[in-house]
Parts: structure tokens; C-alpha cells; sequence
């Protein structure tokens, strides 16, 4: 998984969720790899986007569909919420329809 604030030493710049997985960080990695990929096919950024899609499939969705929004350094859901003041239900559809869209055009 991707961590929310680290720096290149691998210490936290500030307190603030710095050491958990966050549901909006990977479904931007998902579609930004899935861009690069479509636009040079270099099978590494297809690796890259299978590699983060399959751990943020197999991490983040809750019962019902919704993604947890932070995960600890294991993988776990923080909190079992869906939903809060920075989480809303913006990011997981969008990147998803995104997501499609090129998979979809790339099947062509």
C-alpha cells in the first residue's frame, strides 16, 4: 500500500495520518497508472496498476460495497465508517468509472 505523509527518510512530516493507507491515494494510483500505461503500453506500468488494484481490491471495500478510508500498516480498516468529514463518495466512483473507461478502450 501507499502511506499519506512519509518523507524521502521514511519519517512523518506531520501527525496527521502518516502512517495509513488511504482509499483516495490509491484509487489515484490506479487511474494515473492505468493512464500511463494506456499511453506507452510498457508493461511495467500495467504491473503497477495490477498491483495496487489488487491490493486495494482486497484491502479496502467494506460490507456494502464502500471502501474503509484508512487502513493501518497492516492492511486493516482504522475505522469501520463510510463516510466523515474528508471522506465522501467522490473518489470511488469516479476512479472506478475512469478505470473502465480505459480499460474499455484499450480492449479495442
Amino acid at each position: 500500500g501507499i502511506f499519506y505523509f512519509l518523507d524521502a527518510d521514511g519519517l512523518s512530516p506531520t501527525a496527521l495520518e502518516w502512517d495509513m493507507k488511504l482509499w483516495w491515494v490509491h484509487l489515484e494510483a490506479m487511474v494515473a497508472t492505468l493512464m500511463v500505461f494506456d499511453t506507452t503500453r510498457e508493461e511495467r506500468h500495467w504491473d503497477s496498476f495490477k498491483k495496487v488494484f489488487n491490493y486495494s481490491i482486497d484491502h479496502f471495500p467494506l460490507h456494502g460495497g464502500e471502501w474503509a478510508g484508512y487502513l493501518n500498516r497492516q492492511g486493516k480498516a482504522k475505522m469501520d465508517f463510510k463516510g466523515g468529514p474528508y471522506k465522501g463518495c467522490f473518489h470511488l466512483p469516479r476512479a472506478l468509472m475512469i478505470c473502465e473507461s480505459l480499460l474499455k478502450k484499450m480492449k479495442q
